[in-house]
């Protein structure tokens, strides 16, 4: 099973708090991985993550919490950069909507696999192509496998 998962997932598992919502999926999701789940990420996803870390923690703690992702990160697929760009203009034309949101769909897409976001307003452009799960609705493998092209 392969998963890309965008930024607005990662960044949850160390920002969970009984105020950030969804916060229970997203750790749920890090054990899904960490137990064996394939990632298959765009070339831009660290950069994201690292931008978020740091606006959100000192410069230590962004730099530890990132380490981490980085790590989890290195084990994942590479998917070729052109053909996942060439991808993401397609949805980004088709939906009218940013590149780099339109990136990690196309990497999932690109590699067989469901992109899991918390952004809700891509999700509801972008749920009639397929391969995607919004992650207050992950549950498991038995949601991944629903979200599978």
């Amino acid at each position: 099973m392969i998963l890309t998962l965008d930024a607005s997932v990662v960044v949850k598992w160390h920002i969970a708090s009984q105020e950030e919502r969804d916060s229970a999926q997203a750790l749920l999701l890090l054990d899904f991985v960490l137990d064996g789940a394939k990632l298959a990420e765009p070339p831009h996803a660290l950069a994201e993550i690292a931008a978020v870390l740091s606006r959100v923690f000192d410069e230590e703690g962004a730099k530890r919490r990132f380490d981490e992702i980085a790590r989890i990160f290195a084990s994942g697929l590479t998917i070729p950069a052109h053909s996942a760009c060439f991808r993401a203009i397609e949805i980004s034309s088709r939906l009218d909507h940013h590149l780099f949101d339109t990136l990690y769909h196309a990497v999932a897409m690109e590699s067989g696999g469901v992109l899991v976001t918390a952004d809700e307003r891509y999700f509801r452009k972008a749920e009639k192509l397929g391969a995607i799960l919004l992650l207050e609705r992950f549950s498991g493998t038995g949601s991944i496998l629903r979200a599978m092209p």
